[in-house]
């Protein structure tokens, strides 16, 4: 038995991102994992408050309970006896579960390390200097006793083995695919061959400051300045809350579980999606566009780079200035069957960005598979 556990219930699209979900569906359906835990954290609303204002009282600090040894205790205690003590688990969150039994086999599929979340993502300012130590302290202890950690990405990987001293032969690097749970969804809304003009680039995301949208329309205010018409198609915010330039098209929050046909067709309109994050662990929107044929525009940054293999669109140093990204759109523009022909490269590879893929890659190193092995990838395309 090889189940899959979050914080949270591992079998619902709402939780990770719904990462979790789509894992153990593939999974299920190669064979390769039989369940996952549900876990309720609603039931753990009221002790989450009186541990706040305990740590409040006694230490001076507030948040952070997900990172406690009480709230992973609680997590543990939810699930049932019988499915308690599986032969192996395999783990999103780096903390749990705290203390499997000896007989248990226990790895870990991550996106970043708490280290990485701590430091990039800001949240060591809203949880307590001495809370951060010691989930830092019992990650690495984690690390250590775990069969091996599969990262995501390179970037996360990397802090693995430097920051927490982990042997790099256990920690290797597999991608996650596209959460599209239909691959039976067609877009209807490709962009016509006709013309590259307006470009049309795809930007979401949540988070539209982290995700630097600001700086795709800058891209976009210099390609107008050279008279290319273009059109920045944003969804994911608010758009009552964002930027309002008259090139931005704010689509708002399109929800992939009951609205699919959207999503596809939102993305599959787009001559290019855009990810130039300050931040990012991985960069799941790229993911998707390739897996429904759309090149990728993105920044050197974080987990990004393994998102978008060699071929699929084009990265750029993180310092790059708006005006070396329009310099690119614009040779597009300007050789529309350049174009085409990477977008039909693309459609001819995208199976290589389904959770399937991710699978088979994890079944190969769980049967011994040496080459997504971290110290064989620092320098290769993955």
């Amino acid at each position: 038995m090889r189940i899959v556990t979050c914080i949270g219930d591992a079998t619902s699209i709402d939780a990770h991102g719904g990462l979790p979900f789509h894992l153990l569906d593939a999974g299920r359906r190669l064979g390769f994992l039989d369940d996952g835990w549900q876990l309720d954290l609603k039931a753990l609303n009221r002790s989450r408050m009186l541990w706040n204002a305990g740590r409040l009282l006694t230490r001076g600090e507030f948040g952070g309970y997900q990172y406690s040894e009480s709230f992973l205790q609680a997590l543990v205690r939810q699930v049932p006896p019988a499915s308690l003590n599986p032969d192996e688990i395999i783990s999103i969150f780096p903390l749990f579960p705290p203390a499997p039994k000896a007989s248990t086999r226990l790895s870990f599929y991550i996106d970043a390390t708490l280290k990485q979340n701590f430091e990039e993502y800001g949240i060591s300012t809203k949880v307590g200097r001495s809370l951060i130590m010691d989930a830092l302290k019992r990650e690495g202890v984690a690390y250590h006793n775990a069969t091996r950690i599969i990262c995501r990405a390179r970037s996360t990987a990397k802090s693995v083995v430097e920051s927490y001293g982990i042997d790099p032969r256990k920690v290797h690097v597999v991608p996650g695919g596209a959460n599209i749970i239909d691959d039976r969804a067609q877009s209807r809304a490709k962009p016509s061959r006709a013309s590259l003009t307006p470009i049309r680039l795809g930007f979401i995301g949540k988070d539209w400051r982290r995700k630097n949208l600001g700086f795709i329309l800058d891209v976009a205010d210099v390609l107008t300045g050279r008279g290319v018409a273009v059109e920045v198609a944003a969804a994911g915010f608010d758009p009552a809350r964002g930027p309002r330039p008259i090139h931005l098209r704010a689509c708002g929050f399109i929800d992939k579980r009951a609205h699919l046909q959207r999503f596809v067709d939102f993305l599959s309109s787009c001559h290019f999606t855009c990810l130039f994050s300050r931040a990012e662990a991985f960069g799941l929107s790229n993911r998707e566009s390739l897996r429904l044929g759309v090149p990728v525009l993105a920044s050197r940054v974080g987990g990004i780079p393994d998102t978008i293999p060699r071929g699929c669109g084009h990265i750029f140093a993180k310092e790059a200035k708006p005006t070396e990204i329009a310099d690119v759109i614009e040779s597009y523009v300007q050789e529309p069957n350049r174009y085409w022909a990477l977008r039909d490269a693309l459609a001819l590879r995208r199976d290589e960005f389904t959770w399937e893929a991710a699978i088979r890659k994890m079944q190969a190193i769980w049967s011994g598979e040496t080459r997504y092995r971290y110290d064989r990838l620092e320098q290769a395309d993955v």
